[in-house]
């Protein structure tokens, strides 16, 4: 399938984890690429997919068929990956998950620019899943470490989403890509609800899970006094599934709507109807250093947040004065918090307005844009030089 100028730079974006319209991924990314003039090709998973290929904003889907098992994912969707991406023929391939280690090595092995994009601190991810047996935790997080360490040396370049990842990486390869909310998008679907005129509801965006604050946001519910009517919102997909049914049984969930997943438009009518926004990520050591995307879309569309008092969230927070940042353990001091700024609606508005103007002038996606375009070019010129001196 035909999509844009294929005598363009060819770019092949890789994921065997993050869904086809993954934000950073396919929206800021892939995007960013093909507007700057690049001919863009990202293979993904999908659920209902058998090896589809569209065309959508100028970049090339290719979708295969989402594993139903973690084994499955690790051999047969890996495989399936490394045919499509060479099929693809690319001139920089760019994966997205230290599990296609292996591919972009092999891809590299046939002459190709490969970067690799680091969303978390894996090592330090890895201590905190759920369905890896804790006495081998450690020893996976050190084999991945190992296993970095050793593709590094081959591979052309790390992009990192945070500073504080890009240091774990050679400097001369790394280059720090944030995670920041898109100015364009954000700016064109903003308040269509004054603020003072919301519901009185409370907003999380994202993956549910225990780790993520998913109990301790439940809990402060049923601490905040009756008549402020307040609601809890939650939109995403629970991790462990079994999480949701265990929140359930809580007595705080009767003030609870969940709303499932959402696409980008429905999230941003989601934030548009609610007063707050709650990321209270549990202290654990890849959330210390972490740049939430999420806490930057409540700024971006006006909400005061109520934020995990870690260091690097109090320099952001506190130093924009958009929110009050608690102790995320502590359901009590969320529920201070969520009533702190329910009955000081003006104040929260204010708080609102200051995270706003932070994401327009400091925190957005558009500055970080240009630097994965200069590195694509860097690369570009890098194979074109290769090319002629092959000749």
């Amino acid at each position: 399938m035909e999509c844009g100028n294929t005598s363009r730079v060819r770019v092949c974006h890789l994921t065997s984890v993050h869904s086809v319209y993954d934000i950073r991924i396919f929206h800021k990314e892939c995007k960013s690429l093909a507007k700057a003039g690049f001919d863009v090709t990202l293979i993904a998973t999908a659920s209902s997919a058998n090896t589809e290929t569209v065309c959508e904003d100028g970049v090339r889907i290719i979708t295969l068929s989402k594993p139903r098992f973690r084994w499955e994912r690790f051999t047969k969707t890996l495989w399936k990956i490394y045919q499509l991406s060479k099929k693809a023929n690319a001139d920089i391939y760019h994966f997205h998950d230290p599990e296609l280690i292996t591919v972009g090595l092999l891809l590299r092995l046939h002459g190709k620019q490969v970067i690799y994009d680091v969303h978390e601190d894996y090592p330090l991810q890895i201590l905190s899943k759920y369905w890896i047996p804790k006495r081998l935790r450690w020893i996976v997080a050190k084999g991945t470490e190992l296993i970095e360490r050793f593709a590094i040396q081959f591979l052309s370049g790390v992009v990192a989403a945070t500073p504080a990842i890009c240091k774990k990486y050679p400097p001369y390869k790394s280059v720090t890509v944030q995670n920041f909310p898109l100015l364009s998008e954000q700016l064109s679907d903003l308040q269509t609800i004054p603020y003072i005129s919301r519901p009185p509801r409370c907003v999380y965006v994202g993956s549910i899970s225990f780790m993520r604050g998913a109990h301790e946001m439940v809990q402060a519910m049923e601490y905040i006094p009756a008549h402020l009517n307040a609601r809890l919102v939650l939109a995403g997909i629970f991790t462990p599934v079994s999480l949701m049914n265990e929140l359930q049984r809580l007595q705080s969930w009767q003030w609870v709507e969940f709303v499932g997943w959402q696409a980008r438009k429905d999230v941003n009518e989601t934030l548009n109807q609610s007063r707050i926004g709650l990321v209270v990520l549990h202290p654990v050591v890849n959330y210390l250093e972490s740049y939430p995307i999420k806490l930057f879309e409540y700024m971006s569309t006006g909400l005061p947040v109520i934020a995990s008092d870690f260091p690097l969230w109090r320099e952001i927070v506190a130093g924009a004065g958009c929110g009050i940042l608690v102790d995320p353990l502590n359901p009590i001091e969320i529920a201070r918090g969520i009533e702190y700024l329910l009955t000081h609606p003006q104040e929260a508005f204010e708080m609102g307005e200051r995270g706003r103007v932070a994401v327009q002038q400091k925190y957005n996606w558009e500055a970080e844009a240009e630097k994965l375009v200069r590195i694509y070019r860097e690369l570009s010129e890098q194979s074109s030089q290769n090319d002629r001196s092959k000749r």
